[in-house]
């Protein structure tokens, strides 16, 4: 009986070992593995580098081809759509609000302004050239687009022979012989 406990005590022993090598293996073989990189979504900040200038900005906006740093607050003239690329093919980020400040980054392609929340903060998309203007000239560029009023209606005359004449005012097509 002796024996046959010896066995099975050297038979579990070996058991163990294996049990402790195949574990052993096993951790090893995982400890290699690395993690799945994170997935990427459109609220994901990128670095790109374009002409030398690194902009960070959303995955979801793409990065320009060309850039030019302007680096200045400007005003917007209209409520303009935000795009997450330099034309309209892209999707609307947000809308300026009108008369309020805006960074601009850098001009790209298309002449569309690059522009930011704040100075020298990451890119939140493009809005085009005509939608704002530096804040230095904000108000002379409202003043030069307003109407101005319309002068005396002035009369169109013409010598009709001798001392008479024909006239008419600029708003209407009626002739007035005098």
């Amino acid at each position: 009986m002796a024996a046959y406990y010896a066995v099975t005590l050297m038979k579990s022993r070996n058991m163990v070992k294996k049990s402790l090598a195949l574990m052993l293996l096993a951790t090893l073989t995982l400890a290699g593995c690395k993690a799945p990189p994170p997935s990427v979504t459109d609220d994901t900040m990128v670095t790109s580098e374009v002409n030398g200038v690194k902009l960070v900005h959303r995955h979801a906006v793409a990065a320009p081809a060309e850039f030019t740093p302007v680096n200045e607050t400007w005003r917007a003239l209209y409520a303009a759509s935000v795009m997450t690329t330099p034309d309209y093919g892209g999707k609307v980020v947000r809308y300026l609000e009108n008369g309020k400040p805006f960074e601009v980054l850098g001009s790209v392609e298309n002449h569309w302004l690059a522009i930011a929340d704040q100075a020298e903060g990451p890119l939140i998309g493009y809005v085009p050239l005509k939608a704002g203007v530096e804040s230095g000239r904000y108000e002379a560029t409202l003043r030069s687009d307003r109407p101005r009023p319309r002068g005396k209606n002035k009369q169109v005359c013409v010598d009709v022979g001798g001392a008479s004449k024909a006239c008419r005012t600029n708003d209407t097509a009626t002739w007035i012989l005098d």
